[in-house]
């Protein structure tokens, strides 16, 4: 005799496609029917009975006593990596949450697996109204695990996929090689080379894409002078090895990241080489070590601050209900000019 089959609990995303409305929709429809149109809210309610949701009574009770509490994903610290980015912008968001009246928790996870197992615990076992995370990508997870089931999320970094429900807040890459490239322009060089990530990090092909455009914009070359790496300092060093020992070399070297351009100033030391005095070189995120190294490392600031502050507005007007103007936010980043980027040596400066 066969047991009895239990069936799928209805979701937030089912009633949406049977009423052909948004997510949010529903959420709305649940939580703030006065936001909808009569005949919206009629259509979507027709579709809750229909397919009999049940909507999760303790979840919303908690909500509703407003815990204020903002769930974020700790990133390790890596023995590799120049860039403190993530901790400088949990601080950020510390500080940023607390001025609206929100605090953080904060979990950890392996992977993305690991880390939606933890957002559904938090989910039962928190009062936890929100999150934030970080590290987007196409065909992002955690997007579409958040909003089957209706919670409020933002994230640091854009949907690279085109994902217009999404709220985000994120800083224009392009824009920053941009004027990294138009700097050194400014001094002299012609053959600018790139030092950046694969083809599979989204951030790295828009960091990419500034440099790109920018030389092209110039009559720049950039066939033969630029090179690959993940975001690591030894493989970035035998990167950035292969990218100088070409003849002729770049005059200058534009990384997508503190690391990789700490990684190529060791490259140039191993050849006898110095930045600034020989070859040019450019970072990106401008960490701690950038200002301490010697000669001080030319690199992009990302608005940290600016950032949190608009991810936890975007996450409190979600929240309150008053979501009304644009859901994405992109910033601008900020050159910070040191003695690692120099006029190019007088044997290799074209006229």
């Amino acid at each position: 005799m066969g047991g009895r089959r239990e069936q799928r609990a209805v979701t937030l995303g089912d009633v949406a496609a049977e009423a052909g409305v948004s997510l949010q929709t529903v959420s709305n429809a649940i939580n703030a029917p006065h936001r909808l149109a009569p005949a919206t809210l009629a259509r979507t309610l027709a579709a809750i009975e229909a397919l009999g949701y049940k909507p999760n009574r303790a979840a919303r009770s908690l909500r509703n006593q407003r815990s204020r509490l903002i769930g974020v994903k700790v990133e390790p610290a890596r023995a590799d990596h120049a860039d403190l980015l993530h901790d400088q912008f949990l601080h950020a968001l510390s500080v940023s949450a607390a001025e609206r009246g929100y605090h953080l928790i904060l979990c950890s996870a392996a992977d993305e697996r690991e880390e939606l197992a933890v957002y559904d615990e938090l989910l039962r076992t928190t009062a936890v109204e929100a999150f934030v995370l970080a590290a987007t990508h196409r065909d992002d997870p955690r997007n579409a695990w958040l909003r089957e089931r209706g919670v409020v999320f933002a994230t640091f970094g854009r949907s690279w996929d085109g994902d217009d429900e999404t709220i985000w807040v994120d800083v224009d890459g392009h824009a920053g090689t941009e004027a990294v490239v138009e700097h050194l322009v400014a001094l002299g060089h012609r053959r600018i080379g790139y030092l950046g990530w694969g083809e599979d990090s989204d951030v790295g092909r828009d960091r990419r894409r500034g440099w790109l455009d920018a030389c092209r914009a110039h009559g720049l070359p950039t066939r033969g002078l630029e090179a690959q790496s993940d975001d690591d300092f030894a493989l970035g060093q035998a990167a950035a090895g292969r990218l100088l020992d070409r003849s002729p070399h770049p005059t200058a070297v534009v990384c997508s990241s503190d690391t990789l351009a700490l990684a190529c100033v060791r490259a140039l030391a191993a050849r006898g080489l110095s930045a600034g005095a020989d070859v040019s070189v450019s970072g990106f995120d401008d960490s701690p070590s950038s200002a301490l190294t010697t000669p001080g490392l030319t690199t992009v600031r990302q608005p940290l601050h600016e950032v949190a502050r608009a991810l936890v507005a975007h996450v409190d007007t979600a929240l309150t209900g008053q979501q009304a103007g644009p859901r994405h936010t992109l910033l601008s980043p900020a050159l910070v000019p040191r003695e690692s980027t120099v006029a190019p040596p007088p044997t290799t400066k074209e006229s």
